[in-house]
Order: structure tokens, then sequence, then C-alpha cells
């Protein structure tokens, strides 16, 4: 099995600055960590939504036509 097809444990990075205590950052770091995050999920979305897209392509590549149809 590659490490893609496994489950992630609890300790990849996401998990790891969620549960970070958030005492010590001053009102212009957390602005500056909001802004780093967005960007990120903005990624994460475009990736995301990049890879719904070759699925779709790819499966209709490997579609089996319907029987007596020309499509």
């Amino acid at each position: 099995m590659d490490d893609d097809d496994r489950p992630r444990t609890r300790s990849d990075a996401a998990h790891l600055l969620a549960g970070e205590p958030l005492d010590t950052y001053s009102q212009d770091e957390l602005g500056d960590r909001i802004d780093l995050l967005e960007t990120e999920i903005a990624r994460i979305n475009a990736h995301r939504d990049k890879a719904a897209a070759h699925r779709v392509a790819a499966e209709a590549l490997f579609r089996t036509p319907p029987p007596g149809g020309n499509a």
C-alpha cells in the first residue's frame, strides 16, 4: 500500500496547528496567521478542485459506452 493510501495520523500538521495555544500571539501575529491559513485553504481548495476535475476526466475516458449507442 502506498503512503498516500493510508489514513493520515492525528499528528499531521493541521492537527498540531489546531491544538497549538494562541495566548502568546499578538493581535498582529494572529492577523498574519489568519492570512496565512486563508491562503493555505485557498491552495487546498484549488488542489481539491483540480483533483476532482482529473477524476471526472478519467472516469469519462474509461467509461464503458452504452450498448448499441453512439455516445
